[in-house]
């Protein structure tokens, strides 16, 4: 779900705004000394060195845009499988599926029928099975998304809720009286616009949708929805799932008082004033609920994992998702910098730096794409250097100590193609919020996977267009191009898997007053990497001599082990290392 992506990225930008540079200790010596007193963090990391999770290459797979294997215009579970030899030579080490239940399909599958069974578009649970064991062959996981929200308004439970105010199920969902005849409870907004209260005219009460009306959310303060919503989860593991991506999961509370939102300066992009979202994002019994979940996973082997969609406005929020004792998400995505929409250095050191240090040792999950955002080539290119642009930050996310998301598509170098006309969109918030709101459509179109006007996605008619960039930017073109965005993904999730500083090693930020560079240190064991990655459009030629030394590595020279430009010596002087515009070394310290 799209959480007021917005308003974070301003509280998020604004607060960085007053953090000043964090200091690197001068010597060896003092970094060991500081890594002995934090025993929590050592500990905690020797202990995950071994879980499948901790570095690995995740991989969100919108269904419907990915593979048709029977030319009906919409991806499939049979046209997923047929590609799992492509995700394997990627390097996926698992793939999180958006929502393939049962669904009348108004937010496309996250408004949900019915959790324990697969929507005949998608084909049938005999598919996902023969998905799942042909996965396993190639060492690939699946991870569900598991929507624990809300429910569609199609679903059993929200029918027999809505059916009296006397059944038995009524306080499953939330239901109110309004302020007065046609007034809602009170000025909570869908974040899918307008109003989050929906009268029922049957019972005379109103029932609370933090998304669209078709969603009406569960109400967690009730034991029998816990209940029924572990149950689910545990049909899941039961069939071998590696765990689940979390929708919405900051939403699961409200505000008892159903006390009003603060009002904000200005209006969005439906219209509607600008709000607060503290009554109803965020509450402290989320964390209940996350313990609780996290128990359902731990009782099944194979080191299950909760992912969790978690746009939050600070570091410090992001770290009470993993538990003050390591015993909530394992995965929360950070959102610090990936969707901020702005190529500023500054805010890149500081999130990278911040994951590292004030997450108690957890394992960060950066994420720059998904579903619910237009891609970042869009978001942080500049209509001049977008690939390289792309291929610079494709390192800074691969090199980051940190397990990685990608998008479909992503490691191609896929464009956001939104519709150009109201008529042509499918996302129901690009209708309501059109033309300012244009809807997640242009994030969401078809897989490219060779240079045909259908792009090898179907036979049929796609649900939505094949852009105009398939042409030049497909699977099959790339695959033959050493030079490719997608030959330079693998390398980079290669040299992941090699090396043991860019595996699984610490981040160390360097160069902290740069304006144009972002350098830092991977280090295990004996093993120390640089990465330098420039800003700029401009070429830099850097000297990080002094750094190297005040961190005890007296280094003559740099071992160059991947560069965006291939050409040069495989040698650097590191008094002298030479980025071009958008350009990226990554280097053995010697």
């Amino acid at each position: 779900m799209k959480l007021k992506s917005i308003l974070y990225s301003v509280i998020r930008l604004s607060s960085l705004l007053t953090v000043g540079c964090l200091l690197i200790t001068n010597t060896a010596a003092q970094q060991a000394t500081k890594h002995a007193h934090n025993a929590d963090r050592s500990t905690l990391r020797a202990m995950s060195t071994n879980l499948w999770w901790k570095n690995a290459v995740l991989y969100e797979i919108y269904p419907r845009s990915f593979q048709d294997s029977n030319g009906d215009g919409i991806g499939d579970l049979k046209g997923i499988t047929s590609r799992l030899d492509y995700l394997k030579s990627l390097g996926v080490d698992a793939i999180w599926l958006t929502p393939i239940y049962p669904s009348p399909q108004v937010d496309f599958g996250y408004d949900i029928s019915n959790y324990e069974a697969i929507d005949p578009q998608y084909g049938t649970m005999e598919d996902f099975d023969k998905l799942l064991a042909e996965a396993k062959k190639r060492h690939i996981r699946i991870l569900m998304d598991m929507v624990l929200n809300h429910t569609s308004d199609q679903h059993k439970w929200f029918k027999e809720s809505a059916s009296s105010r006397t059944n038995p199920k009524r306080d499953w969902y939330i239901w109110r009286d309004g302020k007065g005849r046609g007034q809602p409870p009170n000025n909570w907004q869908s974040d899918f616009g307008h109003s989050a209260w929906k009268y029922d005219g049957t019972t005379g009460q109103w029932y609370y949708h933090e998304f669209y009306p078709q969603q009406p959310d569960l109400n967690w303060r009730n034991p029998e929805v816990k209940k029924a919503m572990y149950s689910t989860l545990r049909f899941w593991l039961d069939k071998g799932v590696a765990g689940f991506r979390l929708d919405a999961i900051t939403n699961l509370f409200e505000d008892q008082n159903l006390t009003d939102e603060k009002l904000l300066p200005g209006t969005n992009e439906f219209g509607d004033p600008n709000q607060d979202d503290s009554k109803t994002n965020n509450l402290p019994e989320v964390h209940d609920v996350l313990r609780d979940l996290r128990k359902v996973v731990d009782s099944y082997p194979g080191d299950r994992v909760l992912v969790g969609e978690t746009y939050l406005p600070s570091v410090q929020e992001l770290a009470k998702m993993y538990g003050a004792k390591h015993d909530e998400l394992q995965l929360p995505m950070d959102m610090q910098f990936g969707f901020n929409h702005k190529l500023d250095v500054k805010i890149f050191r500081t999130a990278i730096d911040e994951a590292e240090t004030k997450v108690n040792g957890n394992e960060p999950l950066i994420v720059l794409d998904n579903h619910d955002n237009e891609r970042s080539w869009d978001r942080f290119g500049d209509g001049v250097h977008n690939e390289a642009i792309a291929r610079m930050l494709s390192a800074v996310l691969l090199a980051t100590r940190s397990t990685v998301l990608l998008y479909y598509g992503e490691e191609l170098g896929m464009v956001t193609t939104p519709p150009a006309r109201k008529e042509d969109v499918k996302d129901p918030i690009g209708i309501i919020g059109w033309p300012k709101e244009k809807g997640r459509d242009g994030e969401r179109t078809p897989m490219q996977w060779d240079g045909t006007r259908l792009g090898g996605f179907t036979t049929g008619k796609p649900w939505l267009p094949v852009p105009a960039s398939v042409a030049t930017v497909n699977v099959a073109t790339q695959q033959k191009d050493p030079d490719s965005m997608l030959a330079w993904f693998k390398e980079l999730i290669a040299l992941r898997r090699s090396n043991p500083a860019v595996g699984n090693g610490s981040n160390t930020m360097l160069n902290h007053d740069s304006e144009n560079t972002l350098v830092w240190l991977r280090h295990s064991g004996s093993e120390t990497v640089i990465v330098l990655a420039n800003f700029g459009a401009e070429a830099k030629t850097i000297s990080v001599a002094d750094d190297l030394k005040a961190n005890g590595l007296a280094a003559s020279s740099l071992m160059v082990l991947l560069k965006s430009d291939k050409s040069g010596a495989r040698t650097i002087d590191p008094a002298r290392v030479a980025l071009p515009g958008f350009g990226v070394v990554i280097a053995d310290v010697k």
